[in-house]
């Protein structure tokens, strides 16, 4: 906590380092023991419990966002392009990628991540940039979220398909800062994170592959994600502003 309450900032990078890091020490440790993502998701279940407990210890649920949302779900167009958006790619193939007990491993990590992912950038590093600078917490958390998953490619995640998780990452980046400004509540950002990692095992696009090839096909479906992110982005950024809660 006192590291919490003399720079934020500083406490965000140190939480972002200790995720990165450790995620990607975890997946060795489960190529090494033969079982897909069960280190990783101890690791994550364990860090979402210390934080969770860090933050309701400490009374920073409203802080960051754990809370109640400010507009009605109406203003928000219910948020069914964040619903949108997770399940386009469902349209086009779906199917198992892994087996049910390491479905489950990977479903409840990524629940994780979600949670995660969402109260590190939003709940922490961006509050704590916006203490000095709107804008820059703005861009700065949206972009240190994007940056993030260049990680993957130290995992052996080709670089193609990596680049346009990145830029997917920056636009949904931005659309959760702007959600999180609206509403002061990270509880859909948090939702949508989770259910769009999990769908990411079920969605093989398989329709398009078989008849524009992987590549083209990837990018159609990264490109109807994009922009229906963008059209909500814009919407959500018209709505009126309000002041975050304080400590």
């Amino acid at each position: 906590m006192k590291l919490f309450q003399k720079n934020e900032v500083l406490f965000a990078v140190l939480l972002i380092v200790i995720y990165v890091v450790g995620s990607s020490v975890m997946q060795s440790v489960s190529d090494a023991v033969g079982i897909a993502f069960l280190a990783e998701m101890l690791f994550n279940l364990l860090m979402s419990a210390v934080l969770l407990w860090f933050i309701r210890k400490n009374r920073l649920s409203d802080y960051v966002g754990l809370r109640k949302p400010e507009i009605s779900a109406s203003k928000m167009l219910y948020y069914i392009p964040l619903l949108l958006i997770a399940a386009a790619p469902a349209f086009f193939g779906t199917g198992m990628e892994f087996s049910p007990v390491i479905s489950l491993l990977r479903t409840v990590m990524m629940i994780c991540v979600g949670f995660l992912e969402e109260v590190i950038f939003r709940g922490f590093l961006f509050r704590g940039i916006a203490k000095n600078s709107l804008k820059r917490a703005v861009v700065i958390s949206s972009l240190t979220f994007a940056v993030g998953h260049f990680v993957n490619l130290l995992n052996g995640s080709d670089l193609f398909s990596n680049t346009l998780q990145v830029v997917y990452a920056v636009a949904v980046g931005f659309l959760m800062v702007f959600i999180f400004m609206r509403t002061s509540s990270l509880l859909a950002c948090i939702a949508f994170h989770a259910f769009n990692n999990c769908l990411t095992a079920f969605t093989t696009g398989k329709f398009l592959i078989d008849r524009t090839g992987e590549k083209t096909a990837v990018l159609i479906m990264a490109g109807i994600q994009l922009v229906i992110a963008g059209a909500y982005l814009l919407y959500t950024a018209k709505l009126p502003e309000r002041a975050l809660p304080e400590q």
